[in-house]
């Protein structure tokens, strides 16, 4: 079925507490910060709406005030996620590899501050990681294209309309894969992240089927352990949005969303990655990137294409290509 191993990657995270606990922190604080948005700005709206002669003042103000202060957060939180993926993904992602490998962490609040060493060696600033994470979200997307999808398991003709469908679910399961070319960044030690994610996306390609495999059994954990979260907190909620001003109730559904993204981020999903990590540098070990799919990736997507450009302008592609053309 799938192949990883569930229990070492709880163990992974158990060992990877702190930065759970730092997950925990930032999502839910976000959480948080639209909890105090949506009601400050349904106060003011509600208080606004009294000036109204439209009987109805108050009670449309304050919705559109709970708008207002959701909009708000949603912006900041725009704005900090490539700080979010260098302070707190990629941090998490540097301990994971060295566990996965088998070599030693420090304990308690230390991790944090060796992870960020790690993080910091590799990439000199968020922007970096920020970009180079962007490059390999699209760069997967086309492998899942040239590989066929699931047409490559389900090679039966007449069923293009599930075939279709199920190719959408795939596209769906690779949420995950720019971490795992990031956690073979720092495996490899790179000092040029660009070229060793180029080698990692090629690297990926050539074992895409087994890959693909694993990320849709693990889509599939994700989606059904996140509904139920989301649930479950559609009580909580609607009893948080009882106390805010004017008729909020209907947001019950949006705030129980935030609530079931938070617990994903935190918890879910470190173990996706977890587990996803275990079986990329399994199926890759004693490979070399192989120079067709180098070549297909880049006839086929200009984000390929980009992060080639950037890994020749590090100086290091060059040296890359010559032993790859001796596979």
């Amino acid at each position: 079925m799938w192949d990883f191993s569930i229990g070492q990657s709880l163990a992974i995270m158990a060992r990877t507490w702190p930065f759970i606990v730092l997950r925990m922190v930032v999502y839910f604080g976000i959480t948080l910060a639209y909890i105090v948005a949506m009601g400050a700005g349904a106060g003011v709206g509600y208080g606004v709406g009294h000036i109204a002669t439209d009987p109805e003042g108050p009670v449309s103000f304050a919705v559109w005030g709970g708008i207002a202060g959701f909009g708000v957060v949603s912006v900041a939180v725009y704005w900090i996620r490539e700080y979010i993926l260098y302070i707190v993904k990629a941090g998490h992602i540097a301990v994971m590899v060295h566990l996965i490998d088998g070599r030693e962490i420090p304990g308690g609040q230390n991790q944090i501050s060796y992870a960020r060493e790690v993080v910091t060696e590799r990439f000199t600033e968020a922007s970096v990681l920020f970009v180079l994470d962007q490059l390999v979200k699209g760069v997967i997307r086309t492998i899942t294209g040239l590989i066929g999808g699931i047409a490559a398991f389900l090679p039966i003709p007449g069923l293009d309309g599930l075939v279709r469908f199920l190719n959408t679910i795939v596209r769906m399961s690779l949420t995950y894969v720019d971490e795992i070319i990031l956690g073979y960044n720092i495996r490899i030690g790179s000092n040029s992240p660009w070229q060793s994610a180029r080698q990692g996306v090629v690297l990926y390609a050539q074992n895409g089927s087994t890959m693909i495999k694993n990320a849709v059994w693990l889509s599939l954990v994700v989606w059904v352990v996140s509904l139920f979260i989301f649930l479950f907190m559609l009580a909580p909620a609607g009893a948080i949005l009882y106390f805010m001003p004017g008729e909020m109730g209907g947001w019950a559904f949006v705030l129980a969303i935030v609530f079931a993204w938070a617990f994903k981020s935190a918890l879910i999903e470190p173990f996706a990655v977890a587990s996803l990590m275990q079986v990329y540098f399994k199926v890759i070990e004693g490979q070399v990137p192989n120079p067709e799919w180098d070549r297909k990736l880049e006839e086929a997507s200009s984000k390929f294409r980009e992060l080639k450009e950037k890994a020749f302008g590090s100086g290091e592609a060059s040296r890359w290509d010559g032993a790859a053309k001796n596979v």
